[in-house]
């Protein structure tokens, strides 16, 4: 029995763009004003004295009039623009990095609502190499590590990440268009793109060792309300493989992963740009996906490369279908998965705003 293809459509929005075009136009590139620092700074101050429990402070406590209608612009380039906005303009280099993790999650408080980074429930989380490890061992973790990473989506409507201090050398950040991606495969093998809106395992222990399954489900791309949503990133569907509970991949569908990551990484496609201090990304996990060049460190540990990672859900801001991406098994900031109450996580900004020495 035949069964029918749906008929499917490039994107033509602002979402659809190359790297190569967009590196010409630096538009991507929101350079705060003295007034808009200042501001910042000041709510920042206060935040650190306040010291509240980041678990249920609120946009509303910590009002921004200044830098509303930043904010409010950066919104848009997220949801219906090309993903993504980099800000610039923060003096970390004269703050502690309690007061830069203040500005930072103000600016996300009003961005979003901020959730679980992992099963200790920390909402601030650190890009912070503490290992040697490769990505080739299963017991690295992402961002714990120097080496460099594949081209991902993360567990959230938006991840978000401040620079307090680059690499010595290397550690550039590179996006790259999920529609683009998408487009091409629609070009090249339109029989195989249907795939992609299919269910498929992904590997969860991997990205956290202590989540309480090997797996979740989501299909790699959505198109409720004609609205393109993507949720990619093959190398843990491949090892989620590795656990006998996930269906076996057929042969088409390991084909339209080869070919995503393929297309992904050839010239042109993706967009590279290097982090300085107080550089804040904020990222539609629905839009781009997002990788990192390996880097080099410095010997002395106050100089390594930092970054700080927000994950925010953006309610209303995207129609998508329930448990698309990481979204149904990640947790809301106020409540956690275990019955247990002594939470492990920092929810104070001095304590958040240090890095866990995992590896």
């Amino acid at each position: 029995m035949n069964i029918a293809v749906p008929t499917l459509k490039p994107v033509t929005t602002a979402a659809a763009w190359r790297g190569d075009q967009l590196i010409k136009k630096q538009d991507w590139i929101y350079r705060l004003s003295e007034a808009q620092v200042a501001e910042l700074e000041k709510l920042g101050a206060k935040f650190v004295e306040d010291d509240p429990d980041m678990r249920f402070v609120t946009a509303a406590d910590y009002p921004v009039t200044t830098c509303a209608e930043a904010v409010a612009e950066w919104g848009r380039d997220v949801d219906t623009g090309r993903g993504f906005v980099l800000v610039r303009g923060l003096r970390t280099h004269l703050y502690s990095d309690a007061l830069s993790a203040a500005i930072y999650f103000i600016l996300g408080l009003h961005m979003g609502e901020p959730m679980r980074q992992n099963e200790m429930g920390d909402l601030l989380d650190h890009v912070y190499a503490t290992s040697d490890k490769t990505m080739d061992d299963p017991t690295a973790l992402s961002s714990k590590v120097r080496d460099k990473l594949v081209f991902h989506s993360d567990s959230s409507d938006i991840v978000a990440l401040m620079c307090l201090r680059p690499a010595k050398e290397g550690g550039a950040s590179c996006l790259v268009s999920g529609a683009e991606i998408y487009n091409e495969i629609l070009r090249r093998r339109p029989d195989l793109a249907p795939l992609l809106l299919e269910p498929f395992h992904w590997d969860w222990r991997r990205q956290d060792h202590e989540s309480p399954a090997n797996t979740y489900t989501s299909p790699i791309i959505d198109l409720t309300d004609g609205v393109f949503s993507m949720y990619a990133g093959a190398l843990y569907i491949f090892t989620a493989q590795e656990y006998p509970e996930a269906p076996r991949l057929t042969p088409e569908q390991v084909e339209v992963l080869k070919l995503f990551d393929e297309i992904t990484y050839e010239p042109g496609m993706a967009i590279e740009m290097d982090f300085r201090p107080g550089d804040i990304q904020w990222l539609s996990n629905y839009a781009a996906l997002h990788s990192r060049t390996e880097f080099k460190d410095f010997a002395e540990p106050q100089r390594r490369r930092h970054l700080l990672r927000l994950w925010l859900k953006r309610n209303g801001a995207r129609p998508v279908i329930p448990g698309f991406g990481k979204n149904s098994v990640v947790q809301d900031r106020s409540a956690h998965r275990s019955s247990k109450t002594d939470d492990r996580g920092n929810f104070h900004i001095g304590v958040a705003a240090v890095p866990r020495l995992l590896s």
